[in-house]
């Protein structure tokens, strides 16, 4: 391997790169790492020795994937927690609550702090977490006023370029632009009526213009400032606003510094600025193309072709974003050269290859995976050469920037490998089924419609008899050691199923008193059998299969396995009916049955990309109605069909919104509309912007809707009032995603906003979330005070 040059260059952009990669470790080193250093087990210095290898090992792998190590096509993207927060901790932009964090210096964080503001501490409250445009990442929403310390107070992202270069690979530093990021944040409370964060683009530009001087100086030859804002007119930022905000920030940024050359110092590295998630469109582009950044990557996968040619772009090289890094399923190579040579027409002054998004959303390695019939095998052996995980993209892109360098003779092995691997997908058993297919023809609108609202309030009441604001929690418990550890010796066949199933009814009975002890209403069995909310689901549909080591960081520390959706879905056996109605038989008080709704199961999974998702959605809704009516049957009165990612897979574009809502809620309705007016429907929604989708919550006809609001103190109320909601309505009053307890003074000032906000006979007493990922520790005193804030509350009614 060469040594890279430290001299500052502009050398041609490289013919093919990603926009980030994945930063939790193959075997989740880092989260392992970063929750021993919460536990106190370790100490900063062991979590920056563990961050460093990987950062390291990340750079070496991408190298020996295919990238050049001398030309900025390794991207920096690693974060300990997450991208949003790194900007927060580089600017010294934290809540006025968090400033005594801050180095009295130069205004940085360490590691402990920066820790605190994304989880919080005693009564401060951490950030808000919210969806990142249309994916399952969740960052962390500044919160920004006119007295927000903003300055070039880090300098992580600086060493970490010498570290790599140490090591032999120029990497490309990576963070998120100055516009998306003021765009994405909130209003402090201390701000001044009529603020905007965009407010304060002067003084993030200014130092985002140090930073850049700072990595100039080191020699850095590019830098990637990711803009996804462009992508989506869902923000609360007029467009008009957000194109004058991009003109006058890379008018500072990109024109006002002096740019590095071969043979000249100077105060920036080349830019590359990307627009991820969707369609940048001719207009965004062009916005692009109009300021003096040197390289515009475009997503191809959400996005069309832009038309063309357009001035500006002969001096930049555009990156062709045709390798999909959202989804796992191998690329048709050629078809995707096609599409990066259709681009010619454009004017730019180059074309590079690239990933549609950074490849954090996608597991690291198909190779980490086993196949085949025997023993220990975990997936289908004709899964192997469908897949494409983060590695086997790096590939992909690298095959594709040859071709466009040296001609497609260069990889014609590599092209008729992938067409090979399309074709068989297409044709293979399972990926058709005829009676899944009729079935789904055969709907009518009857099937996607339940009674009258008031008539089915009526019949509940009657038969549940429950107390004014009810209280009860989303579904799991806590997911003990001892759980996890008996899931895993029956998972491997060194637990007998009876005994098994033994440690998962002492479990229930457990959780059953706990919570007839603790007073609450509505009682759950916690889920303790279930190792993730819809992995857990797909391991019991056909066409679904699941991986063993497909890990993706979904915030902080929290990472999932999603499932892979290669086939037509149905349910061939009841899935949750024997623990629901064992816990039905604990107990006199209800119980809900507990299941996961399909389009939550649709945005956590990899989904099929042959046909429409609303169709895929229906076939979901089909074998969840068919459960549904299997727990009716065993005497459960109250379902609950979560959906908290109704609102993540809303498209970035509001005209596309409305197809999305009409499919998306008919799925719900069809999974949930086979029962009597007397069975309780209940749905939960959890952190995301919630006002965007008020329409579709009321659309899909639940009797019950509870909703993340405990870190927004429940601002989602009153627009549910106002929008004339008119059915149950469960605001979270606890915080699941941060170890603080709540106070039950704390809990009985939300409950009190809510019953303000809407009629208290139809609120319910929750928390923001299920409860598997936190501690009994924390758990018990947390509904415990939720439970004495009810009936404090209720007493005032």
């Amino acid at each position: 391997m060469s040594t890279p040059s430290t001299s500052p260059t502009t050398a041609a952009f490289p013919g093919g790169t990603i926009l980030g990669y994945p930063r939790i470790g193959r075997r989740r080193e880092l989260k392992k790492a970063v929750e021993s250093f919460w536990a106190g087990r370790t100490d900063a210095v062991d979590l920056e020795v563990t961050a460093g290898g990987l950062r390291r090992e990340t750079a070496r792998r991408l190298v020996e994937l295919g990238l050049n190590p001398d030309d900025g096509s390794v991207p920096g993207s690693f974060s300990y927690y997450d991208q949003v927060l790194d900007v927060v901790a580089l600017l010294g932009a934290v809540p006025e609550r968090f400033r005594d964090l801050l180095d009295e210096e130069d205004g940085s964080l360490e590691l402990d702090g920066y820790f605190t503001v994304a989880r919080g501490r005693g009564e401060d409250a951490p950030l808000e977490m919210t969806k990142w445009f249309d994916t399952n990442y969740h960052y962390l929403v500044p919160e920004i006023s006119e007295t927000t310390p903003v300055s070039f107070a880090d300098h992580r992202i600086v060493r970490e370029y010498a570290e790599a270069l140490e090591a032999g690979v120029t990497t490309r530093p990576v963070l998120v632009g100055p516009v998306t990021f003021l765009a994405l944040s909130k209003a402090a409370d201390e701000a001044g009526d009529g603020f905007h964060p965009l407010d304060r683009l002067d003084d993030v530009v200014a130092a985002y213009a140090e930073l850049l001087r700072a990595l100039a100086a080191v020699g850095v030859p590019w830098v990637q400032l990711d803009e996804p804002a462009l992508v989506t007119d869902s923000l609360d930022v007029p467009a008009e606003r957000l194109h004058d905000a991009v003109r006058s920030a890379y008018r500072v940024l990109a024109t006002g510094l002096a740019k590095a050359t071969d043979d000249t110092d100077g105060e920036r590295p080349a830019i590359l600025v990307t627009a991820p998630f969707g369609g940048l469109g001719d207009d965004g582009l062009a916005l692009l193309a109009g300021t003096d950044v040197d390289a515009v990557a475009i997503d191809l996968v959400k996005g069309a072709t832009p038309a063309g040619p357009l001035p500006g772009l002969e001096g930049k090289t555009l990156v062709a974003g045709v390798i999909d890094g959202h989804n796992v399923w191998r690329a048709d190579l050629t078809a995707k050269l096609d599409a990066v040579e259709s681009l010619r027409g454009l004017g730019a002054g180059a074309l590079a290859v690239g990933t549609s998004t950074s490849l954090l959303h996608v597991p690291h390695d198909v190779e980490d995976e086993v196949f085949g019939d025997g023993p220990g095998t975990t997936l289908d052996p004709r899964l192997r050469d469908w897949l494409a995980f983060a590695d086997q993209k790096v590939g992909e892109v690298a095959t594709l920037a040859r071709a466009l360098a040296v001609g497609r003779d260069a990889v014609a092995d590599a092209l008729a490998a992938s067409s090979a691997a399309v074709a068989s997908r297409a044709t293979a058993a399972g990926v058709v089924v005829p009676e899944v297919r009729e079935r789904a023809a055969a709907l009518t609108d009857a099937d996607f419609a339940r009674g009258p609202y008031a008539e089915r309030a009526a019949a509940q009441a009657a038969r549940l008899n429950l107390p004014p604001l009810p209280t009860t929690t989303i579904g799991s418990f806590p997911q003990t050691p001892e759980i996890r550890k008996a899931r895993a010796a029956w998972t491997k066949g060194e637990l007998p199923d009876a005994d098994y199933s033994a440690a998962m009814r002492a479990e229930i009975e457990r959780v059953v008193a706990l919570q007839e002890e603790l007073g609450l209403d509505v009682l759950v069995h916690g889920e303790p059998e279930r190792n993730d909310m819809v992995q857990y689901f797909a391991e019991q549909l056909d066409g679904f299969a699941v991986t063993a080591n497909g890990w993706v960081q979904s915030y902080g520390s929290r990472c999932v396995r999603p499932p892979i959706l290669w086939g037509d879905v149905r349910r061939s056996a009841p899935i949750t009916v024997e623990w629901s109605a064992y816990t039905a038989s604990l107990t006199e008080k209800p119980v809900k049955g507990m299941l996961t709704g399909p389009v939550t199961i649709l945005a956590w999974s990899f989904v099929r990309d042959d046909q429409p998702l609303g169709d895929t959605a229906n076939q979901v809704g089909l074998a969840l109605r068919d459960e549904i009516a299997d727990l009716e049957a065993a005497g459960i009165g109250i379902v609950q069909v979560d959906e908290p990612a109704l609102r993540e897979l809303l498209p970035l574009r509001r005209a596309d919104q409305e197809e999305y809502l009409r499919w998306s809620v008919g799925s719900f309705r069809l999974a949930t509309s086979g029962v009597a007016p007397a069975t309780q429907v209940h749905t939960h929604l959890c952190y995301s912007e919630f006002g965007e989708v008020i329409g579709a919550i009321d659309g899909l006809d639940a009797d019950v809707t509870s909703v993340e609001a405990a870190r927004s103190r429940m601002e989602i109320v009153p627009e549910l009032a106002d929008a004339g909601y008119s059915r149950g309505i469960g605001p979270g009053v606890y915080d699941i995603h941060s170890p603080r307890v709540p106070s039950s003074e704390e809990v009985t000032e939300l409950l009190t906003l809510a019953v303000k906000a809407i009629d208290p006979a139809l609120v319910w007493v929750n928390p923001d979330c299920g409860l598997k990922t936190r501690r009994y520790a924390e758990v018990e005193p947390a509904l415990a005070h939720l439970v004495a804030a009810a009936r404090e509350v209720r007493a005032t009614l």
